[in-house]
C-alpha cells in the first residue's frame, strides 16, 4: 500500500504491507485458510441493490455446490455440502484456551452457532479449508486432479498483461501475455474472464483501455470504455497486538516448544497435533459494539481466539509477516517471548473508509498503486476501540482467570505519552499496527445500470465491452461478514453456470 500517514506507524518503513499469494491458487495459498461466506443480510443487501440473483438464497446452493465438509456435529445440516471439491473440516488441534474463549463468550450471552447457516450471529470453533490438517487452496481444490484435463490449459511463469479489445465494436477477442521474455497472443472462441483477483483484474482492465478515462489518457492508453474501474476499494482491517501472559504451561503455541521432532512426525503422518493449528487462531465469534448503529444481530466486529501471540514464535513468522518494525517488536514483545501469552485479534468488519488503486503507469509490470485510506473515518477508530475494550473484558473472566490470563501492559514506543488504556492510547496502537487480512474487494464493482461505480452487471459482464467477464472478489460490491476466499470460489461456482447459460451449454 502506498505511504498513508498516520497509519502503520509501527510497521517497516510506516508503509501497510498488502502481500498477494502469487501462484496458482492465488491468495489461497497464504490465506488463514479460516472459510466464512457471509451473513444473510449481507447477500440480501447485495441484491437489494439492485444485483439480481445474488440474494442469500441465490448464493447459498454455490456455496453447498464446491463444499466437501467434515464437521463436527454438522453430518446432517442442511447448509453444508459434502460432494464438492473444496475440503471443509474442523481444524485438528484444539487448546484448552480454545474452550475457554467459547465459554467466555457464553458467560457475555453469546450463543454457540453454526456461523455458516441463515443463523450466524454468534460463536464456535472455526471451519476451515483443510484435508486431514493441510492446507487445501483453491488450486489444490479445484486444478490438480483436473490438470491433464484436454480442454484445459494452465501456463506458469506466465503473467497477462493486456486483454485484447476490439475498439471498434467494443468485443473482447483474446488475451496478451508474457512468457520467459516473449509476447503472445491468444484468441478466445467465446469470451475472456479476469479471474486476477482485486488488484490484478482491475490493473489488466485499466492496461487494456477499461477505467477511468482521465487516468488511461495521462498514461497515453487508448480509451474503450470509461468506466470507474479501481475507484472503490474497501478492506478488512485486523488489529493482531493485543497479547495476554498466562502463569501455567503447555497452554499455547511457543515455537521452541512444540518444534519437537514427535510434533512433525505426528503432523505428517496424521495431519493433526499442534503443527495443524491456523497460526494459533481456534475459534471465531461476531460481535456489535455499541458504535454500531445497525438494527438487530449485524456484527460490526469479528473476534479471533488464538492460543498464541506476537510473542510466540519469537517475531519469526507473524510479525515479520505484517512487517512489524523490529524497535516495535523489540520493545514490546521481546520480552514475553518465552512466556506463554494468547491473543485475540479482531478484524473491522464495515470499514467507512474507502480506498481506491489507480495506475502508475501503461507498463504491465509497475504494480498499480494502493490507496487503502484506512482509519481515515472516526467510526472505524471508535469501533475498533469498542472492540478492543470488549475482548479486554472477554478475557477478564473466569474461564481465562483461571489460566492467570492477565493483559500485557508495556506501551508502544510511539504510543509513550498517552495513558495506558486511553481512547487516545488505543487510538495510537491501531494506527501503528494497522494490518490487512487480504480482503481488498470492490475495485470491480458489481452493480445495476443506475449504479455509477459499477463495473460489471450482476452477470459479471463488464459494462459496454462484449465477451468479457470479471469472476473474482474484486466484484463484490460492499463489505461483507466473511473473510473473502469462500465468497471468491462461490462466485466462480455461479459464474460457471452464468457462462453456461449465456452459450446454451446446459
Amino acid at each position: 500500500m502506498e505511504y498513508q500517514p498516520g497509519v502503520c506507524t509501527g510497521m517497516v518503513d510506516g508503509k501497510c504491507f498488502w502481500p498477494r499469494g502469487k501462484a496458482v491458487g492465488g491468495t489461497s495459498v497464504v490465506n488463514y485458510m479460516i472459510y466464512t461466506r457471509g451473513m444473510k443480510e449481507d447477500w440480501d443487501r447485495i441484491a437489494a441493490a439492485g444485483n439480481y440473483g445474488w440474494s442469500y438464497d441465490d448464493v447459498i446452493p454455490y456455496y453447498i455446490k464446491s463444499e466437501r465438509a467434515d464437521l463436527k456435529g454438522l453430518k446432517n445440516s442442511p447448509w453444508h455440502g459434502r460432494d464438492g471439491e473444496l475440503s471443509v473440516e474442523d481444524i485438528p488441534f484444539r487448546s484448552k484456551l480454545s474452550k475457554a474463549f467459547l465459554d467466555a463468550a457464553k458467560l457475555y450471552g453469546h450463543r454457540r452457532v453454526d456461523y455458516n447457516s441463515p443463523d450466524a450471529f454468534g460463536f464456535n470453533y472455526i471451519q476451515a479449508t483443510l484435508t486431514r490438517g493441510q492446507r487445501a487452496s483453491s488450486a489444490k481444490a479445484f486444478l490438480h486432479k483436473n490438470k491433464k484435463r484436454k480442454n484445459l490449459h494452465i501456463l506458469i511463469s506466465s503473467r497477462a498483461t493486456k486483454v485484447i479489445i476490439d475498439p471498434i465494436n467494443k468485443q473482447a477477442v483474446g488475451v496478451e501475455f508474457h512468457k520467459n521474455g516473449r509476447v503472445y497472443q491468444i484468441r478466445a472462441n467465446k469470451e475472456v474472464i479476469l479471474s486476477a483477483g482485486p488488484i490484478e483484474s482491475p490493473h489488466l482492465l485499466m492496461l487494456s483501455g477499461v477505467g477511468p478515462r482521465k487516468q488511461l489518457q495521462s498514461f497515453g492508453i487508448p480509451v474503450i470504455q470509461d468506466l470507474k474501474v479501481g475507484e472503490s476499494l474497501y478492506d478488512h482491517i485486523s488489529f493482531p497486538a493485543l497479547a495476554f501472559t498466562l502463569n501455567q504451561t503447555r497452554l499455547t503455541l511457543v515455537e521452541k516448544k512444540i518444534a519437537t521432532i514427535q510434533n512433525t512426525i505426528q503432523y505428517d503422518q496424521y495431519g493433526d497435533g499442534p503443527m495443524s493449528s491456523l497460526a494459533g487462531v481456534e475459534t471465531i465469534g461476531y460481535i456489535k459494539t455499541n458504535i454500531s448503529n445497525e438494527i438487530g444481530d449485524y456484527p460490526d466486529i469479528e473476534l479471533l481466539g488464538s492460543c498464541a501471540s506476537l510473542a510466540s514464535d519469537e517475531g519469526t513468522i507473524v510479525a515479520k509477516g505484517i512487517r512489524m518494525a523490529d524497535w516495535l517488536y523489540n520493545d514490546v514483545y521481546k520480552p514475553i517471548e518465552n512466556v506463554e501469552s494468547l491473543t485475540v485479534l479482531f478484524m473491522l468488519l464495515h470499514p467507512k473508509s474507502k480506498g481506491y488503486l489507480k495506475l502508475q503507469s501503461a507498463d504491465p509490470f509497475q504494480q498499480p498503486a494502493l490507496y487503502g485510506n484506512y482509519l481515515t473515518h472516526q467510526q472505524d477508530v471508535d469501533t475498533m476501540i469498542a472492540a478492543i475494550r470488549y475482548i479486554i473484558k472477554l478475557v477478564d473472566t473466569p474461564p481465562f482467570r483461571k489460566y492467570g490470563a492477565t493483559l500485557h501492559k508495556k506501551k508502544f514506543p510511539n504510543c509513550k505519552q498517552y495513558e495506558f488504556g486511553s481512547d487516545n492510547y488505543w487510538e495510537c496502537a491501531v494506527r501503528a499496527v494497522t494490518a490487512t487480512l487480504h480482503h481488498q474487494i470492490t475495485t470491480c464493482k458489481m452493480g445495476p445500470p443506475t449504479d455509477p461505480e459499477a463495473v460489471v452487471d450482476p452477470e459479471l459482464r463488464v459494462y459496454g465491452i462484449s465477451n468479457l467477464r470479471v469472476v473474482d472478489s474484486s466484484i463484490i460490491p460492499r463489505t461483507i461478514v466473511a473473510h473473502t476466499n469462500a465468497p471468491a470460489i462461490m462466485i466462480g461456482e455461479k459464474a460457471a453456470d452464468m457462462i453456461k447459460r449465456s452459450w446454451k451449454l446446459f
